[in-house]
């Protein structure tokens, strides 16, 4: 009973905090003008930025509460924190960010122990570990994507460290997954009153590594890594795919599947975060179902979930294609009326 008093106190602390900070970033105006492009929702509006940063106060909030004495990841989640806002401020060039991320992710590596591997895995760890963070933030594109794929990740996290291995602190689990709640709230809805921004999607990733760390070093298993399959593979066939088209992997696009449903299938953002959500819960499902047995069945499971991406992607790489031809005729007819 005490538990949940101090949660729920907890919960409504992080909901005002969240509040105030919004009202402050619309006094400051603090937002940024999102262009839609769903039957839902058309033209610009007007979003406040940086509403992630709920999920470090969370942490923040538990380092006094709970005794947490991570302090290696602590240090990579300040740094990470401290660039990202600015970026979500000033726009920080790429190299300089990516020394945070690097620095960012050696702490990390200290905060697991990890240091005395060869150096060849160190590196492999490390250019994992940002190109994880970066992933995530791609994928902060669209409303409720982040905080319903995130919610997600510490919900199986939760169920894992209470029913299968004891592998972090439970209350740190709750307190992240009440920030997420807060979240949603504010961003899970057809008008969003804030996106997480560079310091929330960057922090919630970098969170989200911890616990995966964690649980992966306790149990000596990476098939946990496919808790986040769905990202994974969206963010590794958008890479190349683009890499083969001959474009820049570094510039912003909008060749996400999640984009593609979203522009080419006109679907509605939350359906499309719904979609995402869904799909990842019921591969964590049958995940979690095959941990004891062969990881043949494994394999199987992320083939089969290739497959479906793929023949998905195929189809609206069509559509896209139809949509551009389109477009192109529909440019050309309109020149020789005028």
């Amino acid at each position: 009973m005490d538990n949940i008093l101090e949660y729920t106190i907890l919960l409504i602390s992080l909901f005002l905090i969240e509040w105030i900070y919004i009202k402050l970033a619309e006094k400051y105006k603090f937002v940024n003008y999102r262009k839609f492009e769903n039957r839902s929702l058309t033209g610009y509006q007007q979003t406040i930025r940086g509403g992630g940063i709920i999920f470090i106060i969370s942490i923040l909030i538990s380092v006094f509460l709970f005794s947490f004495h991570n302090y290696y990841f602590l240090a990579g989640l300040f740094l990470l924190t401290i660039i990202s806002f600015l970026d979500d401020v000033i726009n920080v060039n790429f190299r300089t960010r990516l020394i945070f991320h690097a620095v960012a992710a050696v702490l990390l590596l200290c905060q697991f122990k990890l240091l005395d591997l060869p150096i060849a895995y160190l590196c492999f760890i490390g250019v994992f570990i940002i190109a994880t963070i970066n992933a995530y933030n791609f994928m902060d594109g669209i409303n409720g994507m982040t905080g319903g794929y995130s919610l997600l990740a510490i919900l199986s996290f939760y169920y894992i460290n209470s029913n299968i291995v004891q592998f972090t602190s439970a209350q740190l689990l709750v307190v992240t997954g009440l920030s997420l709640i807060v979240f949603n709230f504010f961003n899970f809805r057809g008008k969003a009153k804030c996106f997480a921004g560079d310091v929330g999607s960057i922090g919630i990733a970098f969170i989200t590594l911890f616990f995966m760390g964690q649980l992966i070093l306790k149990t000596g298993n990476v098939s946990y890594l496919f808790l986040l399959l769905i990202y994974g593979i969206d963010t590794l066939f958008t890479v190349f795919f683009r890499k083969i088209k001959g474009e820049n992997i570094f510039e912003a696009h909008h060749s996400h599947l999640y984009q593609y449903l979203v522009r080419y299938l006109t679907l509605p953002h939350l359906y499309v975060s719904s979609i995402y959500v869904v799909s990842q819960l019921i591969i964590n499902i049958v995940l979690l179902s095959l941990l004891a047995k062969s990881h043949v069945y494994i394999f199987i499971l992320v083939l089969v979930v290739i497959c479906v991406y793929l023949m998905v992607r195929f189809y609206l790489e069509e559509k896209k294609k139809q949509r551009i031809k389109f477009n192109l005729v529909k440019q050309h007819d309109d020149f020789f009326v005028k």
